[in-house]
């Protein structure tokens, strides 16, 4: 297997250290290997504009780019490949590989952005109906199309306008055997992260711009820790979250804190967490900053509760890596989370975007120690028994081989049928 991906040279965005182990053909940015790659969000000022912002001119750049760099990796002489989102890339499959098979893999802001263009572009979006038809075409060419919950078939079919027939569905996976329950002393971990060695950030400032005093982080000695794990994108409802959290901490019977790990340096939608907590009069919340992938586990176990207030999560790897290391969740009760976590059993499951309910669910879950416990432990179950990449992995190359040998695309419903991916999944 042969790997294809995008890089911004050292530090946590090199493709070559974090894929460690698989034959990389890493696409450096910074270097001139290819445009930035554009994104589905459009955020002020961000190296990686929108998508719909970027016209013909340069969207024949990254075409061209991205061709060369599947010729140096041999795709014309792949039995399948395997293209994430809707990009730039599927072109230059269809270019340099036209005979061979491609299954997509959705990750749900493709769509999100195709949703936007359809119910009328924002203001600077000029580009957005040719991007709307070139990522249409993109999808309609692949034998197959990845989902991670059958809640998304539908919407996602929709939105392509594709059959249902098309899509199949595989849940997320993870290494069991890196995120599991260890023994980290609170004290010390906090203390290195938030006052030693600080990686959060303020509106324009540098990594480190946002640090603690000894005095500030005594709270976590023995407060229950709630945290949330995530880029500063508006899907992930970071301001409701923490207006949620300070309404459940006046109420708690217990001492809590929040803790949120992410938010990639200089990368942030709508209202950044640092404006949202002085405006809402939030105490004990605390910014730990970006950290490697690797970097997780000890986060995790470092934590009591995962938190995860994101209205449209696709699926939400990071819960699974969560209830693996023994946590109990808060998140809302719609895609993914709604497919992780089971109400009442694993976890806690709110309605969407219901600040008030969010609040309540803290409340139960910091107050109930022998509830939050008993959840954590079933959680653990749930994610190692469902998601393993052992158990996984045989559903992903299922898909991958029926792509490569069947030619089972059509373009009616009378395509076959692939069954669902992964093991069964009980609402």
């Amino acid at each position: 297997m042969s790997l294809v991906s995008g890089s911004i040279g050292g530090g946590l965005g090199d493709a070559n250290t974090f894929y460690d182990g698989i034959d990389v053909h890493a696409v450096d940015f910074l270097t001139g290997d290819a445009p930035m790659h554009p994104s589905y969000e459009d955020r002020d000022g961000a190296p990686d504009r929108c998508f719909a912002r970027i016209d013909d001119e340069e969207y024949g750049r990254h075409v061209t780019a991205w061709s060369r760099a599947l010729e140096q990796a041999g795709a014309a002489d792949a039995d399948v490949l395997d293209l994430h989102h809707l990009t730039p890339l599927n072109e230059a499959a269809a270019r340099v590989a036209p005979d061979v098979p491609v299954v997509g893999h959705l990750h749900g802001t493709e769509l999100e952005m195709l949703e936007a263009i359809a119910a009328g572009p924002p203001t600077g979006w000029k580009h957005a109906e040719a991007w709307a038809r070139r990522m249409r075409r993109w999808a309609g060419q692949c034998e197959r199309l990845i989902v991670h919950t059958a809640e998304e078939v539908e919407s996602s079919a929709k939105t392509l306008g594709l059959s249902t027939r098309r899509f199949v569905v595989v849940p997320g996976g993870f290494d069991a055997e890196s995120f599991r329950p260890a023994p980290v002393n609170h004290r010390k971990f906090w203390h290195r992260h938030l006052v030693e060695e600080p990686q959060g950030w303020k509106p324009g400032g540098k990594v480190g711009s946002v640090s603690y005093t000894d005095d500030q982080v005594a709270v976590l000695d023995d407060a229950v820790i709630l945290m949330a794990i995530g880029r500063f994108t508006i899907l992930k409802r970071l301001d409701l979250l923490i207006r949620a959290f300070e309404n459940a901490r006046r109420r708690t019977g217990r001492r809590v804190a929040l803790i949120l790990v992410g938010g990639h340096p200089g990368e942030w939608q709508g209202e950044h967490p640092v404006d949202t907590i002085k405006a809402a009069g939030a105490k004990d919340v605390f910014l730990a900053g970006w950290h490697g992938h690797d970097a997780l586990p000890e986060f995790l176990n470092a934590a009591d509760i995962q938190v995860h207030a994101a209205t449209r999560e696709q699926f939400g790897l990071v819960l699974v890596e969560g209830m693996s290391c023994g946590l109990p969740t808060i998140a809302v009760n719609r895609f993914g989370p709604k497919t992780i976590v089971k109400n009442g059993k694993t976890g806690w499951l709110v309605p969407p975007d219901d600040e008030a309910a969010f609040a309540d669910a803290i409340v139960s879950a910091v107050d109930d120690g022998e509830e939050r416990s008993r959840r954590g432990i079933a959680a653990r179950r749930r994610a190692r028994d469902r998601w393993s990449w052992p158990i996984l992995a045989g559903s992903v190359a299922q898909v991958l081989n029926d792509a490569a040998g069947a030619g089972l695309r059509t373009d009616d419903d009378s395509a076959p049928v692939l069954p669902v991916a992964g093991p069964p999944i009980p609402g």
